[in-house]
């Protein structure tokens, strides 16, 4: 049921009894003539700015916060809700994804790693290779990424995305996950330019090498200092002086450093990190680390820098799937996988801001608890609230009107039946914007899992363009939750929906299909290294087989002779 299918004689009801799970799942309420206030009743209340407060009230208004507090008059309009037994959190942030931004790759100068170049080497600025910092967040937001919702309904309303791929992929915006239209989505804009140090290219394109893209980027940033200097000299003094020429990716990155946009460089070991403070040094501009799951032993060289952040990526390190039992990893990655989840705690004790990113995670809610293990590993509960809230909001620029509860603020709240770090909490209900959405769980079978799908697994398919293969990397939960990932020469989509239940299995991913965006259900049934199953996209069924390959499959394959 929706608000809109109320009758009118039933509103003085709805605003006397509204509850929690009365209407539907995720219905964005407030529009259509809906109400556009809001007051949560008597729940805790946890500003992250100030001290929890005990059955206090929130007051929402047309998308704002305007009363908070344990003494709060209730305007006569507003839709109650009864917080009894709920608490009340700003919206949580991910400082670095690129969720809610079209899946889409640019053209690139380079070809892949291996192959000749598709287009001639670059033979100057205007043909630079793997950049492309003119491409904005802000420009490709597609509200239709299914994503979008999944973090939305994990108590995520704000995301900072920025564009994929390339050594300067494009610019970041800050985004809140709730609208309809893409503009309804963007806050702020640019408020990042994002760098990669990895080289893009293979053997025969440039940069070829780590150490090349490095020397590139450097050029970059020099070729965009002269350009600012030239153009800025040119327009005091245009006359008897030979015109600057135009390069698309200095005029780009210096105007959105003129927006006070910050550069992400990434360093997550220790050697990465010590190599990126050397670059910010010399580079003398505003940025922030990203990565640092290695902090733990470079905290203090972190915090000599008192003017840098650091978003910390909470896909913490871990044996890979299907690896051979044989072979024993170093001591250094040992203690790398059992101490990176100290790393917020040592930043926080050496006074470094910072801030999480889910980073390869692809399932939300798993996200909460990889910041739990950051708790564990010594750090407050109160400092990984702020991380997820206030802190992203302070580092991008958009404190006052994001990360906390305080009067004036963007309307962006969750609504939680418990402690936000503990596994038993469920998010109920999240405001974006002032708008209200309603979190229910997937129904899905409860059967236990009749073994484990967690693996690499070779699918093989018939499409009216002819036989195709892919590879699904999943991975299952003791639940049953399945995530992972499916590659193939269409794209690769990130597991969301996945579970399984006795031999029976169901995934969804969304990639490009034809220019646009949609949803690709996997449903069948598994026994060992075998599934068999049919695939639902775009209208058609099509049948599909998947072996799990590698070394346990053969081990198997031998015990049976």
């Amino acid at each position: 049921m929706s608000w809109r299918s109320v009758q009118p004689c039933l509103r003085a009801f709805v605003l006397l009894g509204a509850s929690f799970g009365l209407f539907g799942a995720n219905a964005a309420h407030g529009q259509g003539g809906e109400p556009r206030t809001f007051a949560i009743r008597g729940a805790k209340v946890v500003p992250v700015s100030s001290p929890p407060l005990e059955n206090a009230t929130v007051v929402v208004s047309r998308g704002i916060i305007v009363a908070v507090g344990t003494n709060v008059t209730i305007p006569p309009d507003a839709w109650v809700i009864d917080g009894k037994g709920f608490t009340v959190y700003p919206g949580l942030i991910d400082g670095f994804t690129d969720v809610g931004v079209a899946a889409t790759t640019p053209p690139s100068s380079t070809a892949d790693a291996g192959a000749r170049p598709q287009q001639p080497i670059s033979r100057g600025p205007e043909d630079r290779p793997a950049t492309t910092p003119w491409r904005s967040a802000a420009d490709e937001v597609n509200p239709t990424d299914p994503r979008v919702e999944s973090w939305r309904s994990a108590g995520f309303t704000t995301v900072i995305a920025a564009p994929k791929g390339g050594t300067f992929p494009g610019q970041a915006a800050v985004l809140d996950l709730g609208g309809e239209r893409a503009g309804d989505l963007v806050v702020k804009s640019p408020v990042a330019i994002p760098v990669s140090l990895q080289a893009p290219g293979g053997f025969r394109s440039f940069p070829g090498s780590q150490m090349g893209t490095i020397a590139y980027v450097r050029q970059v940033w020099l070729d965009t200092n002269w350009d600012v200097q030239a153009e800025a000299a040119y327009e005091n003094h245009p006359r008897g002086v030979e015109r600057p020429k135009y390069d698309h990716s200095d005029a780009a990155l210096a105007a959105a450093f003129s927006k006070l946009a910050v550069v992400l460089i990434p360093g997550n070991t220790s050697l990465q990190i010590r190599r990126s403070l050397r670059l910010i040094d010399e580079w003398k501009l505003p940025a922030v680390l990203y990565g640092a799951q290695m902090s733990y032993d470079v905290a203090p060289e972190i915090a000599a820098n008192r003017r840098l952040s650091v978003l910390v990526d909470l896909k913490w390190p871990e044996a890979e799937k299907d690896i051979d039992p044989e072979v024993v990893p170093s001591l250094r990655t040992l203690r790398f996988r059992d101490r990176a989840p100290s790393s917020p705690a040592a930043l926080g004790k050496a006074g470094v801001k910072f801030a999480f990113y889910a980073g390869n995670i692809t399932a939300p809610k798993e996200i909460l608890p990889a910041v739990k293990r950051s708790i564990d590993a010594g750090l407050s509960p109160e400092a990984a609230l702020r991380a997820l809230t206030l802190s992203p909001a302070e580092i991008f620029g958009v404190a006052e009107t994001l990360g906390s509860i305080e009067n004036g603020k963007i309307a962006n709240l969750v609504v939680t039946d418990g402690d936000l770090f503990d596994k038993k909490t469920k998010v109920k209900i999240v405001f974006v914007d002032g708008r209200k959405y309603e979190v229910r769980e997937t129904l899905r079978p409860s059967e236990p899992p009749k073994g484990d799908m967690t693996g690499k697994w070779k699918l093989s398919f018939t499409t009216p363009q002819g036989q195709e293969e892919a590879t699904a990397d999943l991975a299952m939960q003791p639940d049953g939750t399945l995530t992972g990932s499916v590659a193939s020469d269409r794209g690769t989509g990130s597991v969301f929906s996945g579970w399984v239940s006795g031999d029976k299995f169901s995934f969804t991913i969304n990639i490009s299909i034809e220019g646009n965006s949609g949803d690709v259900v996997f449903i069948g049934t598994f026994e060992g290294t075998a599934m068999k199953g049919s695939i639902q996209a775009m209208g058609y069924n099509i049948e599909f087989t998947g072996t799990k390959p590698g070394r346990m499959a053969g081990m198997q394959a031998g015990g049976a002779q």
